[in-house]
């Protein structure tokens, strides 16, 4: 583990830009950028296609280590360059951004009002790979949509068991039960889930450390325990389909989390802007992220 990486995500000051559309987000990602899906013809020409627009983002102006403490990517963007370098390299050397890796497959279907993490039979080959990549942390995602006690538990233990193995293999993993924010119990969710993700980390050892990142709560300050606990790296937060003001304003009310979000992030960029309009946009949004992120202290 790089020590210096560490410490920045321990108790550096700023966000978590969240660059990790997979296959399947990958089109409304586009789409909503201003390219329409007629423009490629091939998962091959899309992955070119996004990967300009990432890093577009990265190399603009307003992308610094001075408001974003690390980049989240897929794994098609790990294996990309920018400027002769890796990405994830690029985001360090050149930037001071933490590069961490999106290592999940995607969803299964609902059962029990959650949607568990589809099987990753080749996981232990992808952290070998990010460990190549000079890669600081993963992230996975899973879903829940309902105030379900044994479901919430199953999403919890997936979690943290594929968690272990990804600290064992020297990465720190960022754990994502993600709370639909359309969810009519998601208060009643978000008590079940913090109660379990509690338990889980008295029972991790001592030096097996993890990140939370989970949807803004209902209740302002609902996992301010858990951004103290001592296997906590940070907890961050999820736009989880909110617009960025709304997802800053709730954000400010939760001291000690701070921002990983995707959409509200490049919601104002644009593929025809020129290049002095999209890093404005950027810088705006940008700056905005990472105030609510720092407040309160």
């Amino acid at each position: 583990m790089n020590q210096e990486q560490f410490e920045r995500m321990k108790s550096g000051k700023g966000f978590i830009a969240a660059l990790d559309q997979s296959g399947g987000s990958t089109p409304k990602a586009l789409k909503a950028y201003g390219i329409e899906e007629d423009a490629y013809s091939s998962d091959a020409e899309m992955f070119t296609i996004v990967h300009e627009m990432r890093t577009r983002i990265i190399k603009s102006p307003a992308f610094t280590s001075d408001h974003i403490l690390g980049a989240i990517l897929f794994e098609n963007t790990m294996d990309r360059l920018i400027d002769d370098k890796y990405t994830s390299d690029y985001l360090w050397e050149e930037k001071g951004v933490v590069p961490f890796l999106k290592v999940d497959k995607g969803l299964a279907e609902e059962v029990d009002g959650v949607q568990i993490m589809k099987p990753m039979p080749d996981l232990d080959a992808l952290l070998k790979r990010a460990v190549d990549r000079n890669v600081f942390g993963t992230k996975m995602r899973s879903v829940i949509k309902s105030a379900n006690k044994d479901g919430i538990k199953k999403v919890v233990d997936q979690q943290f068991e594929v968690a272990q193995q990804i600290a064992d293999a020297g990465l720190i993993p960022i754990i994502e039960p993600e709370v639909d924010v359309y969810s009519e119990d998601k208060e009643q969710s978000e008590e079940l889930l913090k109660n379990e993700i509690q338990s889980h980390l008295d029972q991790l050892n001592e030096g097996t450390k993890v990140m939370l990142k989970l949807t803004i709560p209902t209740k302002a300050n609902q996992y301010e325990e858990l951004t103290e606990h001592p296997n906590v790296v940070r907890v961050v937060a999820l736009s989880g389909g909110y617009s960025r003001d709304e997802a800053n304003e709730k954000l400010s009310q939760n001291k000690g989390v701070i921002a990983s979000f995707s959409r509200a992030l490049s919601e104002d960029l644009s593929a025809d802007q020129t290049d002095e309009e999209f890093n404005q946009h950027l810088s705006d949004a940008i700056e905005s992220i990472y105030k609510a992120s720092v407040s309160p202290e």
